[in-house]
């Protein structure tokens, strides 16, 4: 009888996690010209949050920089651009190991995406058992994909040990992923795996890297506060 009743809370655990997972919609919004920001919702110690990705429309397919925070929710992003461009993701970035960026790096896969992160970021994943990225790259990259130029940046610790951020020089877009706060932000989030010490000098070198954003996009809620989410993280450092 104990066996069975275990095995139906295990199966109502199951039921609920998925009834929780398809009950997020993915939302997009413009950032400017063929770029866009992909917003997914997961759970983090009993409360919902956004988490942000980016999308690049180009003339053969879409690019794409972190998944969704789920693969139900990568499914429908998939869906959603296919339907509205009537073109498929040909590769994504990831920018850390953290489930809210690779959750999704299995479907993309398994749909033909070609999908890469840093070495570090695959060390990591496997230490975690999160999922994996099919290529990797050892230093600060360039992708010329179908004429649209992204640059990968490692700036040092931060919120994690492998945080990249990504350039996209054309449209001056600087994507901060989650080692860049939100102006909505009133702390520093999850840095379970971070670094706050290291973390200022890492946004400093940034900063030197790519002093003249038009527009920043952190990895959690707004994005509208442009260079003032560098100010504000700073801030929260301190």
């Amino acid at each position: 009888m104990k066996k069975i009743l275990l095995s139906i809370c295990c199966l109502s655990g199951i039921f609920a996690a998925a009834a929780q997972d398809t009950a997020f919609r993915i939302k997009t919004a413009p950032v400017t010209g063929n770029v866009f920001v992909h917003v997914s919702y997961g759970g983090f110690k009993g409360k919902v949050y956004a988490a942000n990705g980016l999308y690049i429309v180009t003339k053969n397919g879409i690019i794409l920089i972190d998944t969704p925070w789920s693969e139900d929710q990568t499914r429908q992003l998939t869906d959603t651009l296919e339907q509205r461009y009537h073109k498929k993701i040909v590769a994504c970035i990831v920018t850390h190991f953290h489930e809210d960026k690779t959750a999704g790096l299995e479907v993309l896969r398994k749909q033909g995406v070609k999908t890469y992160s840093t070495q570090q970021t695959l060390d990591l994943c496997k230490a975690n058992d999160n999922k994996l990225a099919e290529f990797v790259f050892r230093k600060d990259t360039s992708f010329r994909i179908d004429g649209v130029t992204l640059q990968t940046y490692y700036p040092g610790e931060g919120h994690s040990k492998d945080n990249l951020v990504i350039w996209l020089p054309k449209n001056k877009v600087l994507y901060g992923g989650c080692f860049i706060k939100s102006m909505e932000a009133t702390n520093l989030g999850n840095v379970a795996d971070g670094n706050v010490k290291a973390w200022p000098g890492s946004v400093a070198r940034m900063m030197a890297r790519f002093p003249h954003p038009a527009y920043v996009i952190p990895g959690h809620d707004g994005w509208q506060g442009g260079i003032g989410a560098v100010t504000h993280t700073l801030e929260l450092l301190k």
